[in-house]
């Protein structure tokens, strides 16, 4: 697929306005001087990374990606194609019966307890809610160091048991037990994602949202359009990720947690799409909502990751590696990073990748092979289809500099990191 005839020659022209030659500028975006020789004079077809980078470091205002857009059609803005379905046909998954849901008696006692909030929970239902809230903690730090996939099955028991002990509680506690069964439902989504199964995600999370709904909390269905977001951003569809992002946000009586979660996938789009000043403006909103979910209680067991100490602080290392600035993303990662809890194995590959990413991005070759062998195992033991995209990000990009030896010596490695997925 070949790139507007403008590109080589506007390439050349911004490189001569700033004042550098060809080979300052292949030092400083970390590419060979031939090959962007080549580029410019249109004999060779420049990766998406390349134009990214050259594009921000010339401020170029996204001139050259641009004329590049179709090289990118999957990461331009305005693109009505989808994400790729990694889904397989017979995937099998257990779909709520919302029969289900109401024959357990909870539509019947909704509205009664809906206007009883002070009603005090029996004992005997708090200690079952405790118990099981606490079932729950410990199925999300499972996830953390085991596969995915073979956790799944046992979350659709737990949330199945959840929802089968409604019907024999008091009216006054089946509503938080609905409640729970949605944050299972939740964390089911995102384990089938991490699996690699996009279909089983959006249909858990349907699920969790009509728990959620018969359990009295309207927005976990604005932050299923948050998970809807991840797909289409792990499709490369920029419009689309901060399209649902701003959907989700669009109700005024969401809380702050979710609107922040949606404000960081909303910036995560506008670095896929180019726009650093609309990424920054929604990582300052994610920032600000995350403030004040510190201070404002919300029902149920929290929705997203735990594990990161400043979420708002790590996407933003993310959003500069994608924004073309990979040295300042890997300082911000390199800091953030030190503050993922250890036995947090999953979360740490997720950033360690990125974080490998932008350092190899940035030249330091050595550097981020180190960190990449650190992880590798963890990736294996718990393996991740949204990791494996960026491990596959990184053997492309260390595939360039095959005569060093540390890359020689890590792929064998990365080769096995990546080897399909068992869905």
């Amino acid at each position: 697929m070949g790139t507007s005839p403008e590109l080589g020659p506007e390439l050349r022209r911004l490189r001569h306005r700033a004042g550098y030659t060809l080979a300052e500028l292949a030092l400083a975006v970390n590419y060979t001087k031939g090959y962007l020789s080549k580029v410019e004079r249109g004999r060779g077809q420049p990766s998406v990374e390349l134009i990214y980078r050259v594009d921000r470091f010339l401020g170029a205002g996204g001139a050259l990606r641009k004329l590049a857009e179709p090289l990118l059609p999957g990461r331009r803005p305005g693109t009505d194609e989808g994400p790729h379905d990694p889904s397989e046909p017979g995937a099998r998954h257990w779909e709520l019966d919302r029969r289900e849901i109401l024959e357990s008696g909870a539509k019947s006692f909704l509205g009664r307890t809906l206007k009883r909030p002070g009603s005090a929970m029996a004992p005997a239902g708090t200690a079952l809610l405790d118990a099981l809230a606490t079932q729950l903690d410990r199925s999300r730090r499972l996830g953390q160091c085991s596969d995915p996939a073979a956790l799944l099955p046992v979350l659709e028991s737990q949330t199945r048991a959840v929802v089968g002990l409604v019907s024999r509680e008091e009216p006054h506690n089946r509503l938080p037990l609905l409640l729970l069964a949605s944050r299972f439902a939740e964390f089911a989504g995102w384990m089938a994602q991490e699996a690699g199964n996009t279909r089983a995600a959006l249909s858990w999370t349907a699920d969790g949202v009509l728990l959620a709904q018969a359990g009295g909390d309207q927005h976990l269905a604005s932050y299923a359009l948050v998970r809807r977001a991840l797909v289409t951003f792990y499709g490369g569809d920029a419009a689309a990720t901060i399209g649902l992002s701003v959907q989700a946000q669009s109700n005024g009586s969401v809380p702050p947690r979710i609107r922040g979660l949606a404000a960081q996938r909303e910036a995560q789009g506008y670095a896929l799409a180019g726009d650093e000043l609309a990424c920054m403006r929604a990582l300052e909103r994610a920032r600000r909502c995350f403030a004040s979910a510190a201070v404002e209680a919300e029902p149920g067991p929290v929705i997203g990751t735990t594990n990161l100490a400043d979420p708002a602080a790590m996407v933003t290392g993310w959003c500069l590696h994608d924004l073309g600035s990979p040295r300042e993303a890997a300082q911000v990662l390199d800091r953030e990073f030190l503050k993922v809890p250890p036995n947090a194995l999953r979360t740490r590959a997720r950033y360690g990748f990125r974080r490998a990413l932008a350092h190899a991005a940035a030249g330091e070759i050595e550097h981020s092979c180190a960190i990449a062998r650190e992880l590798l195992d963890v990736s294996v033991a718990t393996p991740s289809s949204t990791v494996r995209a960026d491990i596959r990000r990184l053997a492309d990009e260390l595939g360039r500099f095959r005569v060093n030896r540390a890359v020689r010596d890590l792929q064998p490695a990365l080769a096995w990191a990546l080897k399909p997925a068992r869905i």
